[in-house]
C-alpha cells in the first residue's frame, strides 16, 4: 500500500524538473530584473546612510525622531537599532518585502493561471506532466527567484554594513519569506478564479492590504508591537529585528504560513479541472452590449483603473501626511538635505520633498501605463483578440481602445495621487495638481516603449516593457542617495521633468518628451498593422 502511495505521489509531480526549467527559461529576463531590484535596494542602503549620517550621535538622533514621529513609521517602519544595517532595514526593510512578494505573486500567477487561460497548460498536461507539477513548478520558480534574493542581500549587507553577519542573514531570510508567503497565497487565489488578470488584482489587493495594515500598525507604536503590525506578513518581517536583538523564532511564522497555504493550494488544485476555477465566469447576457472596441476596452480594463486610482489617493495621502514631518527627518543634516533637493528641486525643503515624492508617484504610474499597454499582449497571446479583429474591426482601432485606457488612464491615477497628496499635506490643491500632471510626458514616454515593443517586437514586449520601466524606478529611488551623475539621471524621461512644486515650470523638456511618445507610439503601431498576429 506504502509502494502503491509512493508511486500515485510520485505520478502527481511527474516533470516538475522540466516545467521548472520552462519557467526559468521564460523568466531569464524578468526574474534577474526583479532579483536586482529587490537585492540592490536593500544592499546599497548602507553607502547611503553612511553618507547621510556619518556619525553615531547623527544616527542616535536619527532614532530619536523616529519613535517620535508616527507618519513616518507607518512609511518606513519602526526604527529599532541607530547601526547602519538597522537603519538600513528602517529605511527599506518593509519596501523589501514589498517588492519580493509582488514578484512572488506574479512569478506564480504566470505559470500557474495564465497557462491555464491560454490554453497552453491542457496542451501541456495531454503529456507525462502529473496533475499537481505546474503549481509545483511554478512555486519552485517563485522560491528560487527568492531564495537569489536572500543570499544577494545577506552577502551584500555582511560586507556593506555594520552590525553582524546574524543581522544581514536575519533580514535576507526575512524578506524572502516574505515573498513565499505571498506566492503560496496567489497559488490559493489562481484556484478561485478563471481569469488571470484578475488572480493578479486580488493577489495585488490583499498585498495592499498587508501594507496597510503594517503602516496602520507602526503609527501607533514605535517598536512594531502593535496587532496591526502582526497580522501582516510584512510586519513580521519588521519584527524579526534583523540588527536589533535577531528574533529568529519569527521566520517559523513564514515557514508555517508557506507550508498551510500551500498545502491549501494543492488541495485545491486537486479538486477541479483544467482551466476551471471555484468561482467560475459568469455567463454574459443573450444580446452583446458592447458597441465598440474602446467599450470591450473599457469592460476589460475598468477594474484596475478604479484599483489604481484609490490606490494613488490612499498613497498620496499617506505621503502629504509624511511631508509635514520632513522637516523633524532632516533636522541639520546638510547630507540628508542634499538628497532630498536632490529629488525634488532647491525651492526648499518641504517643497523639494514633495516634489520628491509626486516624482515617485510618476515613476509608480508609469507601472500602470506599461501594464495597461501590455494588456494588448495578452489579448493577443490568448487568442482572444483574433475574434475581435475578425469582425468589422481594425488593428489601429482596436489598439486604440486600449491606449486611451493606458493613457487616458495615467490622467486619472495622478490627479488621484495629486488629490491626496493636497488632502494629505494640506497644501493648496492647483500647485500640486499641476505638478502631478507635470510627470505625465515622463509616464507616457515609458509606455511608449511598450507600444513600440509590442508593435515591432512583441517576444520582448513583456521583459522588455517591465525592465525599462524597472529602471527608471530604480534609477528614481536610489540614484539621488547614491549621488549618480546627472548624465545617469537623464537615461530616466524623468530626470528632464522640472522639479515641481516650487521650481520653475520647464516647457522645452515636456514637450520634447511629448512628441517623443507620440513618435514611438506611432512607430508601434505601424508596426502593429503590419505584422501577423501571434508572432
Amino acid at each position: 500500500m506504502s509502494t502503491v502511495a509512493l508511486n500515485g505521489g510520485s505520478r502527481q509531480l511527474a516533470a516538475t524538473g522540466t516545467l521548472l526549467k520552462l519557467a526559468l527559461r521564460r523568466d531569464r529576463l524578468m526574474l534577474p530584473l526583479w532579483v536586482y531590484l529587490v537585492a540592490l535596494t536593500v544592499v546599497s542602503m548602507p553607502k547611503t546612510l553612511r553618507s547621510m549620517y556619518a556619525t553615531a550621535a547623527e544616527r542616535a538622533d536619527v532614532l530619536t525622531t523616529m519613535r517620535a514621529n508616527g507618519s513616518l513609521r507607518a512609511l518606513y517602519g519602526p526604527a529599532l537599532d541607530d547601526s547602519l544595517g538597522g537603519l538600513t532595514v528602517w529605511r527599506v526593510g518593509a519596501y523589501a518585502g514589498l517588492f519580493a512578494a509582488a514578484m512572488s505573486l506574479l512569478i506564480v500567477v504566470r505559470h500557474t493561471r495564465d497557462e491555464e487561460e491560454s490554453g497552453r497548460q491542457e496542451m501541456v498536461s495531454a503529456a507525462m506532466v502529473g496533475r499537481r507539477a505546474p503549481l509545483t513548478s511554478a512555486l519552485l520558480a517563485a522560491l528560487v527567484a527568492n531564495a537569489a534574493v536572500a543570499v544577494i542581500i545577506a552577502a551584500g549587507l555582511a560586507v556593506t554594513a555594520d552590525g553582524g553577519v546574524a543581522g544581514a542573514l536575519a533580514l535576507g531570510l526575512a524578506t524572502a519569506g516574505t515573498g513565499m508567503v505571498f506566492a503560496t497565497l496567489a497559488a490559493i487565489v489562481a484556484q478561485f478564479t478563471e481569469s488571470a488578470r484578475l488572480a493578479r488584482g486580488l493577489s495585488a489587493g490583499l498585498l495592499g492590504a498587508a501594507f496597510v495594515l503594517r503602516a496602520a500598525g507602526d503609527a501607533g507604536t514605535a517598536d512594531g508591537s502593535s496587532v496591526l503590525t502582526w497580522l501582516s506578513p510584512i510586519g513580521w518581517l519588521e519584527n524579526t529585528r534583523a540588527y536589533a536583538g535577531e528574533r529568529w523564532w519569527v521566520l517559523l511564522l513564514f515557514a508555517a504560513a508557506v507550508l498551510a497555504q500551500g498545502a491549501v493550494a494543492y488541495v485545491l488544485a486537486g479538486r477541479r479541472d483544467v482551466g476551471m476555477s471555484f468561482w467560475p465566469t459568469r455567463p454574459g447576457p443573450a444580446r452583446g452590449r458592447l458597441g465598440s472596441a474602446g467599450a470591450l476596452a473599457w469592460r476589460l480594463q475598468r477594474g484596475s483603473v478604479v484599483g489604481w486610482c484609490l490606490a494613488f489617493l490612499a498613497s498620496g495621502a499617506m505621503l502629504g501626511g509624511v511631508t509635514n514631518g520632513a522637516t523633524d527627518l532632516v533636522g541639520d543634516n546638510a547630507n540628508t538635505r542634499e538628497i532630498i533637493e536632490r529629488m525634488g528641486g532647491q525651492s526648499g525643503l518641504t517643497d523639494a520633498f514633495l516634489a520628491g515624492m509626486v516624482g515617485m508617484l510618476g515613476m509608480v504610474a508609469a507601472l500602470y501605463v506599461v501594464q495597461s499597454v501590455l494588456r494588448m499582449h495578452a489579448e493577443e497571446t490568448s487568442q482572444r483578440a483574433e475574434p475581435v479583429l475578425s469582425g468589422a474591426v481594425g488593428r489601429l482601432r482596436w489598439a486604440a481602445g486600449h491606449l486611451t485606457l493606458a493613457f487616458g488612464g495615467a490622467v486619472l491615477v495622478m490627479l488621484a495621487g495629486g488629490l491626496g497628496l493636497a488632502a494629505g499635506y494640506g497644501h493648496d490643491l492647483g500647485p500640486v495638481l499641476g505638478a502631478c500632471l507635470v510627470q505625465l510626458p515622463a509616464v507616457w514616454t515609458l509606455g511608449a516603449v511598450a507600444v513600440l515593443l509590442y508593435g515591432l517586437a512583441p517576444g520582448a514586449a513583456v521583459g522588455g516593457g517591465w525592465g525599462v520601466a524597472g529602471a527608471a524606478l530604480l534609477l528614481g529611488w536610489i540614484g539621488p542617495a547614491l549621488k549618480l551623475s546627472q548624465a545617469v539621471m537623464d537615461l530616466s524621461p524623468f530626470g528632464h521633468l522640472p522639479k515641481l512644486p516650487g521650481g520653475e515650470m520647464a516647457w522645452g523638456p515636456v514637450l520634447v518628451l511629448c512628441a517623443l511618445a507620440a513618435a514611438l507610439v506611432g512607430a508601434g503601431l505601424a508596426g502593429l498593422r503590419r505584422r501577423d498576429l501571434s508572432n
